[in-house]
């Protein structure tokens, strides 16, 4: 059966209602599809179910989208036999980056000079392949990745650690944010604020949805270690930029289990091309 729009925006935010967790939403999707959703917002008390169409409704006014795992247009990189942490994911901007060929891009939000400069070639180096860059949207690395691919003409991937209720378009990006370029997705709740959890269950996205992850600059604990650790139990390649001596503490640990080392723009760009492009299988979505 078919469902207009608006109609799997009340879905997902009945599923959040009703169910609270992507644990459990992931198993009702698994259990019944959207029909289970359904479900659960045509048992939703009236008042509740009032609240959620409202928010449903704000959300499709700003453009906003949902995919939601049991569904063929949900990017298949991110389906994986155990539990999923990100079972809805809202979108905004252009939807076909998400099937686009891209590589995961982290780093320190108070990365060193020398990150940052380095996160903006490997951004351009990206870019120049034709491929979207897909990071978070926290300062230091992330923004100097996004921008990068923007600013030279690229498409870019923004993985939220929060909810669609706290995005807005930063001063920085203000000169050179295109829609057209760029899609932002969360997979979380509109209203939830940043949480630090929230920002570890991201990078999945992240490194789920590219063909690969950079890891600009990592701590010996964090999130940019933590999300390098889990591309390389997923099995996606994993190149570590080195920087000699000046190389930090997380860098080195995930050099030791198993990183590629990465040295320079061109060397990245080397094994950029020696990955085989990945076909395009999926639906296309409609734009806006």
């Amino acid at each position: 059966m078919e469902h207009s729009e608006i109609q799997r925006l009340r879905f997902s935010l009945a599923a959040f209602s009703a169910l609270g967790t992507p644990t459990k939403i992931d198993a009702r999707l698994r259990e019944s599809g959207v029909a289970g959703l359904a479900a659960l917002y045509d048992g939703l008390e009236a008042v509740i179910k009032q609240e959620v169409d409202d928010k449903a409704l704000v959300l499709a006014d700003k453009g906003i989208r949902v995919l939601l795992r049991s569904e063929d247009a949900y990017p298949q990189p991110l389906l994986h036999k155990e539990r999923s942490s990100a079972p809805i994911l809202y979108y905004w901007g252009n939807p076909q980056l998400l099937y686009a060929d891209g590589v995961g891009m982290c780093g320190s939000r108070s990365a060193s000079d020398l990150g940052l400069k380095a996160a903006q070639e490997c951004g351009r180096e990206v870019s120049a392949r034709k491929m979207s860059v897909i990071s978070g949207y926290a300062k230091g690395v992330d923004t100097a990745t996004h921008l990068a691919a923007l600013n030279s003409g690229g498409s870019t991937v923004i993985v939220l650690a929060e909810g669609f209720n706290h995005f807005r378009v930063k001063k920085d990006y203000k000169d050179t944010f295109d829609p057209e370029k760029v899609v932002v997705v969360s997979q979380f709740p509109p209203s939830q604020p940043w949480l630090a959890y929230a920002a570890m269950a991201r990078n999945k996205v992240i490194f789920g949805l590219g063909r690969a992850l950079v890891v600009v600059e990592a701590g010996e604990k964090g999130g940019t270690l933590a999300a390098g650790e889990g591309a390389l139990r997923m099995g996606r390649p994993v190149f570590v930029l080195n920087f000699g001596s000046d190389t930090p503490p997380g860098n080195k640990i995930l050099l030791s289990r198993g990183g590629y080392s990465i040295s320079s723009r061109e060397q990245l760009g080397k094994v950029l091309d020696r990955r085989p492009t990945p076909a395009a299988t999926q639906p296309e979505l409609p734009l806006g």
